[in-house]
């Protein structure tokens, strides 16, 4: 199926979504590969007009965005980065506790980790602080309310979220490292 959807300019089968989706769940991340796998099945299935209504995704962060799965994806790694620079030396964060529900059930974990994020900031070096809580709140103003669930279109559009979010982090770490 995936060698004829590819010739024949198709749509990709959505068991290669729900692969990629239940793998980064049960690992509680995203890898390059499954990233680049989700990314292209939501960009074809926009192509032939399975997804109405929504841009292709771009191969990195793209703050225009609004779709609520990319922005719950980007809300969490930011979470998830404050959680990290208040306490560097955690067992188990936020990622490896909340990422499956975060990305499937938002409702039932985004108020507990927004509540937990003010604990976590006021730890933070006052600049570092307001860096923090301005991304956070820039994300959080495009976002009307969180859905009991998201669909696997949603789910994929969160798993991108995520990781352009946190490529995004990297790479401004590397450009402030090497200035």
């Amino acid at each position: 199926m995936l060698f004829r959807s590819a010739l024949n300019n198709f749509s990709l089968p959505v068991s290669l979504l729900q692969m990629a989706l239940r793998r980064n769940k049960a690992e509680q991340k995203i890898t390059y590969g499954r990233a680049s796998l989700i990314k292209v099945y939501i960009n074809r299935a926009i192509r032939t007009n399975r997804l109405k209504n929504m841009k292709e995704l771009s191969m990195s962060l793209d703050k225009t965005r609004e779709d609520i799965g990319y922005l719950l994806g980007r809300l969490f790694a930011v979470l998830e980065k404050i959680q990290g620079e208040a306490n560097s030396n955690l067992n188990a964060t936020i990622g490896d506790r909340y990422f499956g529900s975060a990305g499937s059930t938002p409702i039932a974990v985004f108020g507990t980790l927004i509540r937990l994020s003010k604990h976590h900031l006021g730890k933070l070096h006052i600049g570092r602080r307001t860096n923090l809580e301005k991304l956070q709140q820039e994300i959080v103003a495009k976002i009307d309310g969180f859905p009991s669930h998201l669909n696997i279109n949603q789910q994929g559009l969160f798993a991108i979220g995520y990781y352009h979010q946190k490529q995004d982090f990297f790479t401004k770490h590397d450009s402030n490292a090497e200035e």
